[in-house]
């Protein structure tokens, strides 16, 4: 069984070597690599997040970092830098672009792997220095593009993780600082908690 994670830094979260996908970083995809892996002999855990990528950047590198790979299960978290970098330098993706390329990823995925299971992770925010400066502009929009997340597995009848709920319930017991560096970014129990909720979605 060959897993593959996409998405931005939260997946990446220290990979460094792009051109090897075998690089699972220090987040949540090394932790169920960990898992996974000491559970089958026959499993093999990959990684292709990339610092920085909106959906429109996972197009562009879809056929090598995805289909070429020819995962078995599939893993997708994208959606905070359409917005974070709309914010910070009017770089981001609005959000019916961002469907209509979220819609041609998946399209094209199908297409070329037809027997793919595909597990969608809706982007989350806390509050953090990253977020707070334009706290309510920052929660709505990533609410836009988590919903529409969320519509794209109801459409393509794919498994879907609610992160924004896995954070919101975690902040209930411990503050935001104990989940997220900065609002965005995950500490090393909130990759834990990634993981846990990927987990119980993936039912392994």
């Amino acid at each position: 069984m060959r897993y593959l994670f996409q998405g931005d830094s939260i997946t990446d979260w220290g990979r460094g070597k792009y051109d090897d996908p075998h690089a699972t970083g220090c987040g949540y995809p090394r932790i169920l690599e960990a898992e996974l892996t000491a559970a089958d002999r026959d499993c093999e855990v990959l990684n292709c997040g990339i610092s920085g990528s909106r959906v429109v950047d996972l197009l562009a590198r879809w056929k090598k970092d995805c289909l070429n790979l020819k995962p078995d299960v599939l893993t997708i978290l994208i959606g905070v830098n359409d917005v974070w970098h709309e914010l910070g330098s009017q770089n981001g993706v609005a959000p019916a672009l961002f469907e209509e390329v979220y819609r041609i990823v998946l399209r094209e995925t199908f297409a070329v792997l037809p027997g793919i299971r595909i597990i969608l992770m809706g982007t989350f925010v806390t509050h953090g220095t990253a977020t707070d400066p334009e706290w309510e502009t920052f929660y709505n929009e990533v609410k836009i593009r988590r919903d529409i997340t969320r519509r794209m597995a109801e459409e393509f009848r794919l498994d879907y993780v609610d992160l924004q709920q896995v954070f919101d319930e975690a902040q209930e017991k411990q503050p935001a600082e104990r989940w997220t560096i900065d609002g965005v970014h995950p500490t090393a129990a909130g990759h834990w908690l990634i993981a846990q909720a990927w987990k119980k979605a993936a039912g392994v």
